[in-house]
């Protein structure tokens, strides 16, 4: 049975496995991340990363007429790295 654009249900299923296994191959990480995946990234919740912004624990970005919040992941790390305790 074809699908209307002419294709097999199979065919598509195949692009977008190329697809996705194409992004998961890639050894580039994305630059900015949004609010709830940096908080993942640092492994707090959502709400603990908006008192780090908004206290200036971590640098926001911010863009014009935007109301996303996007940190850059080397402020992550160097949060990460400024939090390290060592013997």
């Amino acid at each position: 049975m074809q699908a209307q654009n002419g294709h097999s249900g199979m065919e598509v299923t195949e692009n977008q496995f190329k697809k996705k296994a194409q992004r998961i191959n890639n050894p580039q990480r994305p630059r900015l991340l949004p609010l709830k995946k940096a908080a993942e990234y640092l492994g707090i919740g959502y709400w603990a990363m908006r008192r780090l912004a908004w206290d200036r624990v971590v640098p926001v970005i911010l863009f014009p007429n935007g109301r996303k919040m996007y940190f850059d992941i080397d402020d992550l790390d160097e949060v990460i790295r400024r939090n390290k305790l060592t013997n």
